[in-house]
Formats: C-alpha cells, structure tokens, sequence
C-alpha cells in the first residue's frame, strides 16, 4: 500500500483529535463524579431522625459512643465515601457509606472504650481517594 505524506498526516491529526476528545469525555466524567458538595459535618453523641445531637469536639468517656454526621447535596450517581477513624494518628476504623441522588446524609460511629481517651480525627474521603474533610475532637475523662 502507497501511503502518501498529506494522508499520513491526516490520519495523525485525526488519531490526535480522537485522543484529545476522548481525554477531555474521560476529564468531564470525573468531574461530574466529585461535583458533589459536603454541607455539613460534625461530631455528635448520637443521631436522631438523621439528625445530630449534642454536637461538640470534646466528649467525655461516659457518652459510650461518639458518630460521624456527613450531608451532601449535588449527587449525580450513587457513589460512597470513607470516614477514617484516627486514634493518636493510628487508623482505628474505616467506615464506607453509600451516598445516593440528589442528596443525602450519613454517619458512622464508635463505641468508646477506657483506652480510647486522647485526640482523635475522622477523615472524610471520596470514591476516588481524596480528601474531603478533617474533623479533629477529643475523648477525655
């Protein structure tokens, strides 16, 4: 086969189009996945009617159990996102949670343990391994 100079640049050009295009399909698709927005997150002692109550950064020993309250809105496809539980920099638990359209709430919890007094961190993550949020408390007597 004769393949002339000006058709082999056309088919290089076409092909680099098609890459570009196809990059820029695959770049708005990612896009759409993170365009989701966290309203509100916060420490709470317990959830009620998917609410938190008694938010704080300190909470004593005796709660017995501490939660993870997290909303979102602008949820495009059911996605999750991860609440890493940090003890003194140590992971202690990580939670995966499902979000679904248009928007929702989600929390996840610990029981509290004697030992478990110190500074803690939940880390909040999306479905692509980046960080949304830190929230930073503390369990104490």
């Amino acid at each position: 086969m004769n393949i002339r100079p000006w058709m082999l640049s056309a088919i290089v050009l076409g092909c680099s189009l098609w890459t570009a295009v196809s990059g820029h399909a695959a770049e708005n698709s990612s896009d759409a996945e993170r365009a989701f927005k966290l309203v509100r997150a916060v420490m709470c002692e317990s959830i009620d009617g998917f609410e938190p109550k008694f938010v704080s950064v300190a909470f004593s020993i005796n709660a017995g159990k501490i939660s993870c309250y997290t909303s979102f809105e602008g949820i495009a496809d059911t996605t999750f996102v991860e609440h890493k539980w940090y003890l003194r920099d140590e992971l202690v638990t990580s939670k995966r949670l499902t979000l679904k359209t248009p928007r929702w709430a989600t929390y996840s919890s610990i029981q509290l343990r004697e030992d478990d007094k110190g500074p803690w961190r939940v880390e909040i993550w999306d479905a692509r391994n980046q960080m949304i949020q830190t929230l930073r408390f503390s369990v104490t007597d």
